[in-house]
């Protein structure tokens, strides 16, 4: 019988620290486990996503920009010297032409040796001047960046730790891994000279132009006329690799969330041969991303080379100009080899202008899909005043419960019951029935639209979801081991949850045994997945999570059906420890495992069929006693 798996898919149990992980889909936008066909699905990712995220980032929007630099708030008083050394450098440069002017005009034409080599020495100190601030302002301006960025990041990553599940179900991982890693790197060059480096341009550019003037204003326009020239040529170029800029970013994020897709299923691509078929979608989408590469990279090898053709045609005129100048005397050599320094220092922050803001482009097409995740409002939010959870003291009930995942197909339908404390309560039911999303619900992963499920009298949702998920622990048919060593999956680095504690959980359970027999014991680094361990062996440490956690509520979903025979007799030792004196929940494919329950509740189209012990469901000869036949049957054979 093929079963409704919880949607936390990769979580086998959450710890008395609110630890607890969700279910990750597949790029496709559906969660990998699925909820059964019968509608219970969550809808996936609409198909035009590419070209909803294609169509973001127009250009430099004034309000993303302010959002985007109030990240810069809680280092403000380091900005604020940052812009001040940009000034000084910015101001510093600029001098070195008229101080060149100065030496060839009053020393080198005059022969004067002592005054042309105390002007060398002015202009020696000037660098050194200009390098040691230099030094200080790239040294701030990375300590800016640097700690920005982790604060960026550090704000997604405790949104992705808030969000309900329903958006993992219909956002492929690929995509969020590309948020927090390559969008936030993108930010990270922006904050770290970008937009400090286009404000000491633009200081640059002002204090050349003020120099160009102040040393001959005929000169100064001669240098600039071709200036609309190039602001029209840059914006065509800014407007041309804005648009691969955006390309490139979706196809980054297209291509995340393909190989995330791709190397977690593997195994079946293998089993079934897919691997051309994979490659060619793969070169697909990797040379959609190398197009936008070299079309950006295209643009970049015209604008340059057009930047300096400008720059040579500006002193071109400069020297047509000032030659008829010099022969009648009114100009001097100086003045053209200083406005030959000024032209070249002019269009170099003219050109880095255009570079660092294409990369601003960049950034608010990043920023604004970084935006679209702080942004998200799918949350399962607390009532206001809601209140830690104490300890079970007397019931669970679940009050004529109605839950749909699309808004429209009801999975649950008016469905009650009452697990008491103390009490184990088993649902069964075909694939598709609703038994999982009972417990998505109760764990509050999903809201539900319709009842109530009400603790000790009070309203799950008058209950903070941390503290109520420190009371529950999960295990779960698909156990997810996490890339640490034995111990650390057992305790999930609860710092509460002594070595002890992890060991005696694990001699609770039975998998002390082959724990220690492991090449480090308890101190094993499990690989990613736990690929180096047996489903029994995974399943026993998810017991062991789960018994060291000390819940106050277990859930058990289907916790036996991946195991052989002999390994489950083994896993349902386990259980029996388990459950012992706990309020327990236990979703069962083996009707042979839950005929000690106190009460089992059917369920049949999202709706409680019957309800009872297990000698009373057999004496209803309902659907529980068909299923039981069936599967008696079954184990027979």
């Amino acid at each position: 019988m093929r079963r409704t798996r919880l949607t936390t898919h990769h979580t086998t149990s959450m710890s008395t620290n609110g630890n607890s992980s969700a279910q990750t889909p597949s790029s496709n936008g559906k969660p990998q486990n699925g909820i059964s066909k019968n509608g219970s699905k969550p809808q996936s990712k609409p198909k035009n996503a590419d070209t909803a995220e294609d169509a973001m980032s127009k250009g430099i929007d004034g309000s993303l920009l302010k959002r985007l630099l109030e990240f810069l708030r809680p280092h403000k008083n380091a900005v604020l010297g940052v812009l001040m050394l940009t000034i000084i450098v910015a101001a510093i440069g600029p001098v070195r032409p008229k101080l060149s002017q100065y030496s060839v005009d009053n020393y080198i034409a005059t022969k004067d040796q002592n005054g042309l080599y105390g002007m060398i020495l002015i202009i020696i100190a000037l660098l050194i001047a200009q390098g040691i601030l230099q030094y200080a302002l790239t040294k701030l301006m990375q300590r800016i960046g640097q700690t920005t960025i982790l604060d960026v990041r550090m704000r997604l990553f405790r949104r992705l730790q808030e969000i309900s599940m329903r958006y993992y179900d219909t956002t492929p991982i690929g995509r969020l891994v590309t948020r927090v890693t390559n969008d936030v790197e993108v930010l990270n060059e922006v904050f770290s000279s970008g937009l400090v480096m286009m404000v000491a341009n633009v200081f640059m550019i002002f204090w050349i132009i003020v120099m160009m003037f102040y040393t001959n204003w005929q000169l100064a326009l001669a240098t600039i006329v071709v200036v609309p020239i190039l602001l029209y040529g840059t914006n065509i170029f800014r407007k041309a690799v804005r648009r691969e800029f955006r390309t490139i970013r979706t196809q980054v994020a297209r291509m995340n969330a393909f190989l995330n897709e791709y190397i977690t299923g593997m195994n079946i691509i293998q089993i079934f041969s897919q691997e051309e078929r994979q490659r060619k979608e793969f070169d697909s989408i990797n040379a959609a991303h190398t197009e936008a590469h070299v079309k950006s990279v295209f643009y970049y090898a015209v604008f340059f080379p057009f930047v300096e053709m400008m720059s040579t045609v500006s002193l071109a005129i400069v020297i047509w100009y000032a030659a008829g100048h010099i022969l009648q005397g009114t100009m001097t050599v100086g003045e053209v080899i200083a406005f030959s320094m000024f032209g070249e220092m002019f269009f170099r922050p003219i050109r880095e202008l255009s570079d660092k803001y294409n990369t601003l482009q960049s950034a608010m097409a990043s920023s604004e899909r970084i935006f679209q995740l702080l942004d998200e409002e799918s949350f399962v939010r607390d009532n206001p005043g809601a209140v830690p959870m104490q300890p079970l003291r007397e019931a669970i009930n679940f009050n004529d419960v109605t839950f749909s995942y699309d808004g429209t197909k009801k999975v649950l339908c008016d469905v009650s019951f009452t697990v008491k404390k103390g009490q184990t309560l088993a649902i069964v039911g075909a694939t598709g029935a609703g038994k999982s999303s009972l417990m998505n619900l109760l764990t509050r992963f999903y809201e539900f639209q319709g009842g109530d499920i009400v603790i000790d009298g009070r309203s799950i949702r008058d209950i903070q979801q941390l503290s109520l998920r420190k009371r529950m622990a999960i295990v779960l048919q698909d156990v997810f081991l996490f890339s640490r060593s034995v111990a650390e999956n057992i305790s999930l680095g609860n710092e509460a949850i002594s070595r002890a504690s992890i060991q005696a959980a694990a001699a609770a359970v039975g998998a002390a045994e082959f724990i220690e027999k492991l090449p480090e014991g308890y101190d094993t680094q499990v690989m990613e997945r736990g690929a180096t361990l047996s489903v029994g062996q995974k399943q026993l440490i998810s017991f062991a999570r789960a018994l060291a956690a000390n819940p106050d509520i277990l859930i058990l979903d289907e916790a036996t059906s991946s195991v052989d025979t002999a390994t489950e007799q083994l896993i349902e030792e386990a259980i029996q420890t388990l459950l012992k004196g706990r309020t327990s929940i236990v979703i069962a494919h083996r009707l042979s495992t839950i005929q000690k329950a106190d009460n089992i509740v059917v369920l049949h189209h999202g709706k409680v069929y019957e309800s009872g012990n297990h000698q009373e469901l057999l004496a209803q000869n309902g659907l529980y006693a068909k299923l039981y036949r069936l599967q008696y049957k079954e184990q027979l054979v």
